[in-house]
């Protein structure tokens, strides 16, 4: 199990860039950690409605590379059933201990093939997961694998394009402290035509499919270009194109 799971992390491609943080998860604002932070604010109110509306108050959700457990736990504390799956320990570690609901399932295991049968969950989340890994669409069959017929999978991730190259990795290198190197490759974005085809193929439909981005005009914007680091009321927002980052989620239709 361990040589198995070593050899994972060789195709995870820059998931060391997360075992340092620690505690930091929840707490550095000089790392782009706040950032993810950040814009996991904007994104779960609108995935909690888009399960409440889809599925209900209630749901089976398996969050694949869950890291420090920002969607897992904030899902328990809404009131689902939540299963958090990553290969880093210390990351585990600390998404459990900020568990407040004490009832989130944490354990360490491999995306490519998680160890629950078909149709075990009504979600599957891979939220800043395909972009750390060289085979994504084989992420998102096996997502499709244990979600229920009518589940939903949801995912962010980053275009592949010059401007989110000098927003996404040339900006955090210029402008965000302890921005760890290759904190994210370019060669692992993904075009969003190419999600849809990867979706398509194994009997996902894509739903919704939206940008998202950070807000320019507001005052902390600017205070982090002065300062490296990232002040606590920074925000994102959702946009009609995904020039930069974008989200959504998709809907199982058929088995592949």
């Amino acid at each position: 199990m361990d040589s198995d799971l070593a050899k994972l992390d060789r195709e995870i491609i820059n998931n060391d860039v997360y075992n340092h943080l620690a505690e930091r998860w929840y707490e550095a604002q000089d790392d782009p950690i706040a950032l993810l932070r950040n814009q996991h604010k904007l994104e779960l109110p609108w995935i909690l409605e888009e399960i409440r509306r889809n599925i209900g108050y209630r749901a089976e959700i398996l969050d694949m590379g869950c890291g420090g457990g920002f969607l897992s736990n904030d899902l328990a504390l809404a009131g689902h059933s939540v299963t958090g799956i990553d290969l880093s320990t210390s990351s585990l570690k600390v998404a459990e201990k900020y568990d407040r609901t004490h009832t989130v399932r944490y354990m360490q295991g491999d995306i490519y093939q998680v160890p629950f049968p078909r149709e075990s969950f009504d979600v599957v989340a891979a939220m800043d997961v395909l972009e750390h890994v060289s085979e994504p669409s084989k992420v998102i069959a096996e997502a499709t694998r244990v979600l229920r017929p009518g589940g939903l999978f949801f995912f962010n991730t980053f275009n592949k394009n010059p401007l989110s190259w000098l927003i996404v990795i040339k900006g955090m290198e210029w402008f965000v402290k302890n921005t760890p190197k290759d904190n994210h490759v370019y060669s692992l974005f993904i075009d969003p035509n190419k999600l849809r085809d990867w979706m398509d193929d194994v009997g996902l439909e894509l739903m919704t499919l939206r940008g998202i981005r950070p807000v320019f005009a507001q005052k902390a914007f600017f205070q982090l270009l002065r300062s490296g680091v990232v002040p606590k009321d920074f925000r994102f927002k959702f946009t009609k194109h995904p020039l930069i980052a974008y989200t959504g989620y998709a809907k199982k239709m058929r088995e592949h």
